[in-house]
């Protein structure tokens, strides 16, 4: 299959597969005049990307899970279901926690403090994704931060520069070429020594803005950069999707 067939039939687009072919993620035969042929192998590979991207993967992580000799799809494909599975629950709990909101702020319940709360859960993460880095993964923590020890000046100065660069183009529109340029810089910064997905590279820049703790440190290289920051990383997530 083309190009355009397979980005039609996954819902993905031709400027997404291009990408996953140029940082090696997926990379079909080429024909001799130069054409992406997909075989139904490739389309087996893509399917995996997209339930791993689905679960808030970052395509670095994705490459070295699927990369690995050691990986297995269809035990990847049980721990999506799995996953999957207690996502599900957990919405189904949320969504029965909004219509009882409703009900309360009508009067026509009584809800207690707790109930308010019923599916938020942010103490556990994201248990697969840990499983899977140390399943299939091959780069570990300890790996991470042995990239760190003894550059720890280096680094503190590059992020100060991208900081300083960032403030200085403040005044333009989060979406122009010259603020995507400089977040992008931002976002392959992050990644050497983490992992962040376009979900949670957006995520990260709200927090910038809902934490007075972030947002005090970042704003002290400008007024307003925190926010600048949010929306520049909001576009840039959405624009690589």
């Amino acid at each position: 299959m083309k190009v355009n067939e397979v980005a039609k039939i996954a819902g993905v687009s031709v400027r997404t597969l291009h990408h996953y072919d140029k940082i090696g993620l997926l990379s079909p035969t080429k024909t001799e005049s130069g054409y992406r042929d997909y075989s139904s192998s490739d389309l087996d590979v893509l399917q995996q990307i997209l339930f791993f991207r689905e679960l808030d993967f970052s395509l670095n992580d994705i490459k070295k899970i699927i990369k690995n000799p050691s990986f297995d799809k269809n035990e990847a494909l049980e721990n999506h279901k799995k996953m999957l599975l207690q996502r599900r629950s957990k919405i189904d709990i949320m969504l029965e926690n909004i219509d009882m909101t409703i009900k309360h702020n009508k009067g026509e319940i009584k809800m207690n403090e707790k109930d308010k709360f019923k599916g938020f859960d942010f103490k556990e993460g994201n248990k697969y994704e840990e499983e899977a880095k140390k399943r299939w993964g091959s780069k570990s923590v300890e790996e991470n931060k042995e990239k760190i020890k003894g550059r720890e000046n280096e680094i503190g100065e590059e992020m100060n520069n991208i900081y300083f660069s960032l403030a200085s183009i403040r005044h333009l529109s989060p979406e122009s070429d010259e603020a995507q340029s400089e977040i992008k810089k931002w976002y392959d910064f992050l990644n050497k020594f983490g992992s962040y997905s376009l979900d949670a590279f957006e995520g990260l820049g709200q927090m910038y803005v809902d934490d007075e703790r972030f947002k005090n440190n970042i704003d002290k290289f400008g007024d307003g950069l925190a926010v600048f920051m949010k929306d520049a990383m909001k576009v840039y997530s959405q624009k690589n999707k």
